[in-house]
């Protein structure tokens, strides 16, 4: 399944469904400035999935500053796997100028934040495996 999803230019996401699992792939999402709804779009796409692969560029002090590049942030990124259900949630896209230490850091911190609404939470990294 493929649906548009709000970027600063045209963009989409993926739905992917195989032998019972689930996956979505939503790369470069415009987050709201209010960072306080989800396109219908997107709920769409990741209703329910196995794994939300997911944009998560900026701390919340970068999107501040950046709102309007085209991403968004973890917090962002832990809301739209909880409206949508998702089971497990792994951020990505992440910001070129971000050390692996900023990386860890924020899991940590989203891990943290996502204990209110979504717990399963990892973050992408070259040669990372899910198994569904």
């Amino acid at each position: 399944m493929v649906r548009p999803v709000p970027h600063i230019g045209p963009t989409v996401g993926y739905r992917v469904e195989c032998d019972g699992a689930s996956v979505a792939y939503i790369s470069d999402h415009q987050a709201p400035i209010g960072l306080d709804t989800v396109a219908d779009s997107v709920l769409d796409l990741c209703n329910g999935v196995d794994l939300l692969i997911h944009d998560a560029q900026y701390t919340e002090a970068e999107f501040s500053a950046k709102g309007h590049w085209g991403h968004c942030t973890i917090d962002y990124a832990l809301m739209v796997a909880a409206e949508a259900g998702a089971r497990q949630l792994c951020l990505f896209h992440h910001d070129p100028a971000h050390s692996d230490e900023v990386l860890d850091r924020e899991l940590e911190r989203g891990r943290a934040a996502g204990k209110r609404s979504f717990a399963n939470i990892i973050s992408a990294w070259e040669g990372l495996t899910v198994e569904l």
